[in-house]
């Protein structure tokens, strides 16, 4: 039973708190045409040092930790638009040793992969990174999705059913079940104690048995004895991030995740979703730390010889229509990028993700314009701070272990 939900109003207030800022990577970037651009490296697109150059560029900027998109379909049957993905985990893999100090969240699906495997894929992630995974869990709704599998039926949702306005009983099952699985895979990561390796040549112990758990979970979906094969991570629990637009991937994000990302409107601010947000915290009686809320924008930024508007409509003519985004689309200067994200920041999130529309060009902009002009206004880091991935945002660096006994 909830003895202390956490919503909007415990956020903290007053004062000028420093900027959370991530990036969302996704192929040649968030625009469909962004693959065409002179700097584009679409020969790259399946490349380690494509990825790994990502990244580093984005931790030069310091920021928080990059994101990276994944699915078990390609983005689009329109063969104008980048028709080609990586896995994601193997990926934040890759850039780990390339990078010490920004988070690593790749997207891993829920709906057609075992709850045990993910575990000690970010298990491992996490000690790979030396504390710096997550991961964000997203259900895979589709028809074509489960065809590739061949073990379950699935039905396409139908556009009211992927709004949330009128959600299917099928849909709620799909966040019912990543809601497990996430909860399978908290407990896997609990189910070594901390000091469980013993490593004692003398004795030839390696382990102390007493010390390893038994997840024993059993749900509609999972049932996992456990222990896990994988020792506890670094972070004990590494950060679990999920993205939603309407009520029920609200309440699974409540339930499950540590961070989650909102899609607010240039018009209105993220204050409307807040609000939603916080209802469904208390609907579900979230306990304990409260649900940091990120707020999604795609970018276009002023570039050298062009303002963001420009390659805007430069970008949607070579696609042949406007971009559509669930997340609102921002196409201006770092300056006035700066001035909305305070804006939000001030309104009540914990932090933004951005969307760089084209790679690597948003992404430079982000990193050596956005950022300084956040520093200028005296709203963002000029270093990193010690600690794992959780204390770099504002999540309790140290977790209890569920099964230790003192």
């Amino acid at each position: 039973m909830a003895q202390n939900a956490s919503s909007s109003a415990d956020r903290p207030t007053g004062g000028t708190p420093e900027l959370h800022l991530g990036v969302a990577l996704d192929g040649a970037g968030w625009h469909p045409a962004a693959w065409r651009e002179p700097s584009a490296r679409p020969r790259e697109l399946g490349s380690a040092a494509y990825w790994t150059d990502l990244a580093t560029e984005a931790e030069t900027g310091l920021l928080d930790f990059v994101s990276i998109e994944d699915a078990l379909r390609v983005p689009s049957h329109d063969v104008g638009r980048v028709r080609s993905r990586v896995d994601a985990h193997l990926i934040a893999a890759r850039i780990a040793p390339a990078t010490s100090r920004i988070g690593l969240i790749p997207t891993v699906t829920t709906t057609h992969t075992e709850p045990f495997h993910v575990s000690t894929a970010i298990a491992t992630l996490d000690f790979t990174s030396r504390g710096r995974a997550g991961w964000q869990p997203r259900i895979s709704p589709t028809a074509e999705e489960a065809a590739h599998f061949g073990r379950r039926t699935i039905t396409d949702p139908t556009p009211a059913e992927l709004s949330g306005s009128q959600p299917s009983s099928a849909l709620v099952d799909l966040f019912e079940e990543a809601a497990d699985a996430v909860e399978v895979a908290r407990r896997l990561w609990d189910s070594w104690e901390d000091d469980a390796e013993i490593r004692d040549v003398a004795t030839r112990r390696f382990i102390d048995r007493d010390k390893l758990h038994r997840a024993d979970f059993s749900g509609r979906f999972f049932s996992v004895r456990g222990p896990s094969i994988t020792p506890r991570p670094p972070q004990g629990q590494p950060v679990v991030a999920a993205l939603g637009h309407a009520p029920i991937p609200y309440e699974f994000a409540a339930r499950a995740a540590d961070l989650l990302f909102v899609t607010p409107t240039l018009t209105d601010g993220p204050a409307p979703l807040l609000a939603l947000v916080d209802e469904a915290v208390r609907r579900v009686g979230r306990d304990g730390e409260r649900l940091r809320v990120y707020a999604d924008v795609v970018v276009l930024l002023d570039g050298e010889t062009e303002s963001g508007a420009e390659r805007l409509a430069r970008l949607d003519a070579a696609a042949g229509s406007p971009i559509t985004s669930d997340a609102a689309i921002f196409a201006s200067s770092a300056d006035d990028l700066a001035d909305l994200l305070l804006d939000w920041s001030d309104a009540g999130v914990d932090g933004v993700r951005l969307r760089p529309g084209a790679l690597p060009d948003d992404l430079t902009a982000i990193t050596r314009r956005l950022v300084p002009a956040l520093q200028a206004r005296g709203r963002f880091r000029t270093e990193y701070p010690e600690g794992p991935l959780r204390a770099l945002l504002g999540l309790p660096s140290t977790v209890p272990n569920r099964y230790a006994t003192v």
